[in-house]
């Protein structure tokens, strides 16, 4: 029997696995075919969204002091001629969130700031420059911090305000230790705290109203319940929003009926004190508090902090064509768009929505949805229509301009066989590859088959924050910044909406969205194929967006083709023309949609930035014999050195800076370095180069500044020039300013590159002292293996080279050279080196007394960075002082 068991035993065990495995097997397949049948089934379909309503839409008015709507008080402008068009910022901390919010919106609307703490006992910033005032406007993160000010800071301020026109802005927020009740240090106000408010509403006689509208009362709570409202009886109180006590809350103390409108935002019309004033009962949280922070801002400054009413906004539709089953549009979603885009039109005057085609996936969708492609195409005339590539492939992975235009060609024919629209000017890269970073062929290939004049992307100068997004012009090609508005591929359902469908509307009705355009003159806003079939939630946007603009705001919407919109931007910004290139791979984004061709190891680790006539030749040179040290190929049309960040070529790109460079063996241990000697005295070089290479190390050379001018004077007359050979030393340097042009020019770059300091502090204000070695000239001529020895001590150079033993004074040439075998020695070419006659007396009196200044401030920069001072500097104090 036992041996029967043994056998029956494993038989059984074996059974049990195959019906276990069958079960699992069961169960996996159930699964499966429950997965397909989900994604294949229709969804169950729910009511579309309809677009938010109409301003009437808010409710009556309730009671309270709000007046009949009176004609705007003029603002006393500030002393437009004594203030420069600055805001001084004083915030709590540098990470503070309502300081943060407040800089946030100066800088969306390209006002100039300047933050600081707000000061303790006698901390008040210098508010003046000689006769004229630094700032237009104050604004207080906390208005306490400016009520209990010491009194001499008090005074001080309150008696700039009032000499400059300077108005003030101040935040109450209150916390759980905040008195209820309590007046306002100084003034007849009184503040009531810890509130919580509802049913908001836009007082119609406010006088700084501009962006803002005054609607119907809105009903509703406001958010939280740490809300402070104002009460005065002093007529220079004006309130600006009202609303009223929740049903929970306490009365507040005062004849006030239980329903009265109190006042969360009052403007003090200067009438006790002739300073203005706007103070906030809340910070920055609540939507309309920051449209009325943009009024108060333009008010208080006179309009010379004021955004214009006119907004120019353009819907992009990517995609067209794209996208997979069950995704795309359908016939009704097509005439839906249709009915849309002509309702928009009755409150935005051209508006048209923009769409951007890939033919290649031109009937790719279901039946429905193909019905749907054929439904564009025959209303293709009521729409504005731009090129993506023809297979919605990235254009930095074509490599080879032709084969990418040859991409292009075949979306444009498919839009000549189906009369698709071809004149627009514009197109969109899919991802916005290879607008920025730059990728040559495709703005190249853009130009040969489409005539391309304007394109538009989120990435440049960064795709976040979005605020800081710009424009330029490269290639002839205008580049636009274009906004996001939260409608992406997969965001095809209301109540699928990520965060929930609130998000959405809270976008809408005053956040992101509503500020892009509020801040933005100009707005192009991205959205795809996808967002226009199923919950169709780029149509509910929009036209939600556009009616609550219209609502609370007086903005002037409207729409421009792309290249006149462009033309536009410029119009405005003309400052952005030219682009300011970025290091690809400091951003992941940029690196993601840069050619794997292309490497950033061969743009250089330091500059030798001149100036002109210093010895940055030698340099060049004594640098080029290190090993581990290679030099940039010489420019055949600027006298060798690149001047990529200082002139035209700059327009060219970084790919074509970087083809000066070779790809270095070791990335870590070799050195590429670049010199142009007129880099030092650019303005525009120091803010260019940081952009691209905020970790190089800069060397600049600094020789007497007296015999760097007349040295440079000296080359001038060896190159023929005819001012320098027309006219003495002294006739150059001490022309007046209605001397000849030509011999002004000639002046100024013989004086100017001589004013060092001003041009250290500005290569300062883009690189830390420690990424900056200043060398003495007159070392570096009489001793310079004791100058490369801390230059290589600088760079952090291995392995060290001994110039000791690798330079040799050359008697001939009456110069430093590298030393050769046999005795002789290999210099520098015939130009260097030259010999002229010493400076005549008169021209070295001039100079020292034209530099005496400037040498010093030189000396004391030298002493704040712990720089030596070199041995010329120190001669020429001595020689000052006796003199």
């Amino acid at each position: 029997m036992l041996k029967l068991w043994k056998v029956v035993r494993p038989a059984r065990q074996l059974e049990l696995h195959r019906l276990i495995l069958l079960l699992i097997a069961f169960s996996l397949g159930s699964m499966g075919f429950l997965a397909y049948y989900v994604s294949t089934s229709p969804k169950a379909k729910e009511p579309l969204p309809l677009p938010l309503g109409d301003c009437s839409s808010g409710g009556a008015s309730g009671p309270g002091p709000v007046r009949p709507p009176v004609p705007p008080r003029p603002p006393r402008p500030p002393e437009t001629a004594r203030t420069e068009p600055v805001v001084l910022v004083f915030v709590e901390s540098a990470y503070s969130q309502l300081g943060q919010e407040i800089v946030a919106i100066l800088e969306s609307s390209r006002f100039r700031y300047s933050t600081e703490l707000a000061p303790g006992r006698g901390d008040m910033p210098t508010l003046t420059d000689h006769t004229r005032g630094r700032y237009v406007l104050v604004i207080y993160e906390n208005l306490l911090k400016y009520v209990n000010l010491d009194a001499w800071s008090r005074e001080l301020l309150d008696r700039y305000c009032v000499e400059y026109g300077v108005g003030i802005i101040g935040f109450f927020r209150a916390h759980e230790h905040s008195l209820l009740s309590a007046q306002l240090k100084g003034f007849p106000l009184f503040l009531h705290s810890n509130l919580g408010l509802q049913d908001y509403q836009v007082n119609p006689s406010a006088p700084l109203l501009h962006l803002t509208r005054p609607s119907r009362l809105e009903p509703g709570p406001l958010p939280g319940d740490d809300w402070t409202i104002f009460q005065s009886n002093h007529s220079t109180y004006e309130p600006v929003l009202l609303a009223s006590l929740r049903p929970a809350e306490p009365p507040v103390p005062g004849p006030l009926p239980r329903r009265a409108r109190l006042p969360t935002v009052v403007q003090d019309l200067g009438l006790h004190d002739g300073i203005q004033r706007v103070l906030f009962g809340h910070g920055l949280s609540f939507w309309l508090h920051k449209l009325v922070f943009v009024d108060a801002v333009a008010y208080l400054t006179g309009k010379r902090l004021c955004l214009d009413l006119d907004r120019y906004i353009l819907v992009d539709i990517d995609d067209i064509f794209v996208g997979k089953e069950g995704t795309r549009m359908k016939v009704a979603d097509v005439e839906a768009l249709l009915t849309t885009q002509n309702k928009l039109r009755t409150l935005v005057p051209n508006f048209t929505f923009n769409l951007g085609f890939s033919g290649k996936f031109y009937h790719t969708g279901t039946e429905e949805e193909d019905a749907g492609d054929d439904m564009l195409l025959k209303h293709r005339q009521e729409f504005w229509w731009f090129p993506h590539m023809w297979s919605h492939m990235q254009p930095h992975l074509f490599h080879n301009r032709s084969v990418l235009a040859d991409q292009m060609r075949l979306n444009k024919q498919f839009a000549l066989e189906h009369g698709i629209p071809t004149d627009l000017g514009y197109a969109v890269a899919p991802h916005h590859s290879g607008v920025y970073p730059i990728h040559t062929q495709l703005y190249e290939a853009w130009k040969s088959v489409w005539g391309i004049q304007v394109t538009s992307t989120e990435e440049y100068p960064h795709l976040r924050p979005a605020r800081y997004r710009r424009g330029f012009i490269h290639n002839g090609i205008m580049v636009l910044p274009r906004q996001t508005c939260g409608l992406f591929t997969h965001t095809i359902f209301y109540n699928e909406y990520p965060g929930g469908s609130r998000e959405l509307d809270r976008s809408i009705r005053g956040g992101e969205l509503f500020l892009t355009v509020l801040l933005n003159p100009i707005s192009i806003f991205m959205t795809h194929l996808s967002n226009y079939g199923n919950d169709r939630l780029g149509l509910y946007t929009f036209e939600s967006l556009v009616r609550f603009l219209q609502c609370w705001t007086r903005l002037r919407l409207q729409t421009l083709p792309p290249v006149p919109l462009a033309r536009k931007y410029f119009d405005l910004f003309p400052q952005e023309r030219s682009p300011l290139w970025q290091n690809p791979c400091d951003d992941k984004r940029h690196k993601d949609i840069w050619s794997k061709e292309k490497t950033c190891d061969r743009l250089p680790k330091f500059l030798i930035v001149g100036p002109q006539k210093t010895g940055t030749t030698a340099i060049h040179f004594f640098l080029s014999l290190h090993p581990a040290v290679t030099s940039s190929f010489p420019s055949p049309s600027t006298f060798e050195e690149i001047q990529f960040f200082s002139g035209p070529n700059y327009h060219k790109g970084i790919d074509w800076y970087m083809d000066f460079f070779p790809v270095p063996s070791n990335a870590s241990t070799d050195f590429l370095f670049e010199k142009s000697a007129t880099y030092f005295d650019s303005e525009v070089v120091p803010r260019r180069g940081a952009a691209l290479l905020p970790r190089a190390k800069i060397i600049t050379v600094l020789t007497n500044p007296a015999d760097r001018a007349y040295s440079w004077y000296q080359h001038q007359r060896a190159h023929g020039d005819p001012v320098a050979l027309n006219y003495t030393f002294y006739q150059v340097i001490s022309a007046s300013s209605h001397a000849p042009l030509a011999l002004r020019s000639l002046q100024d770059r013989c004086l100017v590159p001589g004013y060092y300091s001003t041009h250290l502090q500005r290569w300062l204000t883009y690189y830390p002292s420690g990424q900056l070695l200043i060398v003495d000239g007159q070392e570096l001529r009489t001793n310079p293996a004791a100058s490369m020895e801390s230059i290589q001590k600088f760079l952090g150079i291995t392995p060290f080279l001994n110039y000791t033993r690798t330079l040799r004074f050359d008697e001939d040439k009456g110069f430093w050279c590298q030393g050769l075998e046999g005795g002789k020695t290999r210099c520098l070419g015939k130009s260097k080196g030259r010999k002229y006659p010493d400076m005549d007396t008169e021209s070295r009196l001039f100079l020292m007394d034209f530099f005496r200044n400037h040498n010093l401030e030189l000396s004391k920069l030298l002493s704040r960075l712990g720089q030596p001072v070199p041995s010329w500097l120190r001669e020429e104090l001595q020689h000052s002082s006796l003199g």
